[in-house]
């Protein structure tokens, strides 16, 4: 009933437009018009899928690795519990198995040395306890020696190196000042002069050195001595105390050798045991009952789409395999693209069709919706943002199979009487969505309030009445600056330049090519 509906509308839609446009000879250079229509209107997006089971149960390898399918049961099969599914390649696992065997047998052969190993360790511990207790004693006299000796005496040299530059400098002072009386006179040179003043800045010089070397020594190298001569008494120290829980550490240890080779012992049984069950998963068993389903079909992922699950293939650890559905649940998968996303919303109806079932319309409804878009499309084409959306069919969807093709049309939107016109008949002005509106031999521009669309027609809310005449090829002419006029108007038209045009309203729609004025079609 629906679509009779829109194939009428759309029928009727057509019959308006030619109508307008070839109505006599007056008139067959005019723009072509679409006179706005009121009646039933769909919101729909329209997306091709894959058809898949909601809970089939995995098989997935198991082995270590990669390994070469070596027998695999034909896709299609139903199976019982407990049938052989593939059959691996176990022939590393046996290489493997003797391998831990002879690592089993070394194990037992470390004990013997373990027992020797002990009275070594004992002797070793007690030496290097020896050597620890020394140096923590020298630490401590090198810290004593600094603090009672070395300090003291280089504190009293740099007080004596003061003392001599003061001294030097009033020596110095008393020499300039007869200088400059004997130069006045004329009993000495200019440069002998100068030279007394150079002295008497040396003697300056080397008293600020003597008094800075003697706050340096106290404020820094006195700390940092003392610093490091602490740290080292601690060092040592807490070296000992390691040292002395190293000897008794080494000495359980050794004492514990034999319980270790013997857990080893153990650990080299569970690692043949490990390769033992390792050679039982190389024989893959149906863990349910069901018709299989090889991983390549039902996933439906591109990488697998050119190498098809096949015999001599190379599997690796935890790689789907084989689905084996246990309902009859079924669900299509399509990708979304980015500029429809935001229309689709969880448990929005959906009409399937699939085209090996021409003759059914299955009903479902959107149940997810992926956060982030398909890496799988973006790799393809990193222009191209798809999310992919999993509907789920209602029903028991009797008929349907893995990996079918499927249409999805996502019912966003009906409206049993809403204004529409079509797509490009819609241009932004400053923001505005806009209609240029005929009128006799006028066309005016209208600012219209507008919803969503089908790819097709847009939905007008208000601006506009049913009847009124829309240009399908709005003008896109530059204004003038006149407060009444709309952005474009007065400016010559920039589609026949081959510069872009001004965009049509519906931004989740791809723009559509509208004719020149003077065109029919």
């Amino acid at each position: 009933m629906i679509w009779a509906v829109v194939l009428l509308a759309c029928v009727a839609i057509t019959a308006g437009v030619y109508a307008l446009w070839f109505r006599g000879d007056d008139n067959s250079q005019r723009a072509p018009v679409f006179i706005a229509q009121r009646g039933p209107m769909t919101i729909d997006i329209v997306e091709s899928g894959t058809i898949k089971n909601r809970d089939p149960v995995i098989v997935k390898s198991q082995v270590w690795g990669q390994a070469k399918i070596l027998w695999l049961i034909d896709e299609g099969v139903d199976v019982a519990e407990g049938d052989l599914l593939v059959q691996l390649d176990a022939s590393g696992f046996e290489d493997a198995k003797i391998s831990n065997e002879i690592a089993v047998h070394n194990a037992k052969a470390g004990l013997v040395k373990a027992e020797e190993d002990l009275a070594l360790t004992e002797s070793q511990g007690q030496s290097d306890v020896s050597v620890a207790e020394l140096n923590y004693k020298l630490a401590r006299l090198d810290l004593k020696k600094y603090v009672k000796g070395d300090y003291p005496e280089q504190i009293q040299k740099a007080e004596a190196d003061i003392t001599i530059a003061r001294e030097e400098l009033e020596r110095a002072v008393d020499k300039l000042e007869w200088s400059t009386r004997l130069e006045g006179e004329g009993y000495i040179t200019q440069t002998e002069l100068q030279a007394d003043e150079l002295a008497l800045q040396k003697s300056q010089l080397d008293l600020q050195l003597a008094e800075r070397r003697l706050a340096v020594l106290k404020e820094y190298t006195h700390e940092r001595q003392l610093a490091e001569l602490e740290s080292d008494v601690e060092q040592t120290e807490k070296a000992l105390e390691r040292t002395r829980r190293a000897a008794v550490r080494n000495n359980r240890q050794a004492q514990a050798t034999l319980e270790a080779k013997q857990a080893d012992h153990e650990r080299n049984e569970l690692r043949l045991k490990k390769v033992m069950d390792q050679i039982t998963n190389c024989e893959i068993r149906a863990p349910v009952g069901g018709m299989v389903v090889y991983s390549t079909t039902g996933s439906g992922r591109w990488r697998h789409m050119s190498e098809p699950l096949s015999e001599g293939q190379e599997v690796r650890e935890g790689q789907e395999l084989i689905y084996l559905p246990t309902t009859s649940s079924m669900m299509a998968e399509v990708n979304i693209p980015e500029a429809s996303i935001r229309k689709v919303k969880p448990g929005m109806p959906v009409q399937v069709t699939v085209d090996a079932l021409p003759d059914r319309i299955f009903s479902a409804r959107v149940a997810e919706i992926d956060l982030l878009p398909d890496a799988r499309s973006a790799w393809l084409n990193p222009d191209l943002k798809e999310y992919r959306t999993d509907i789920h069919l209602e029903g028991d969807g009797e008929g349907l199979r893995i990996g079918m093709n499927c249409k999805a049309r996502i019912v966003v939107e009906r409206y049993d009487a809403a204004i529409y016109v079509p797509v490009q008949s819609v241009v932004r002005v400053n923001g505005q969505p806009m209609v240029y509106v005929q009128s006799g031999d006028d066309v005016v521009a209208r600012p219209v309030e507008i919803g969503l669309d089908n790819n097709r027609m847009v939905h007008i809310i208000s601006g506009l009445r049913e009847g009124e005449k829309v240009l399908l090829a709005p003008p896109l002419a530059e204004s003038s600056t006149g407060p009444d006029r709309p952005e474009g108007a007065g400016r010559p038209d920039r589609r026949r330049q081959g510069e872009p045009t001004t965009k049509p309203a519906g931004a989740t729609t791809a723009e559509p090519t509208t004719p020149p004025a003077d065109t029919k079609p």
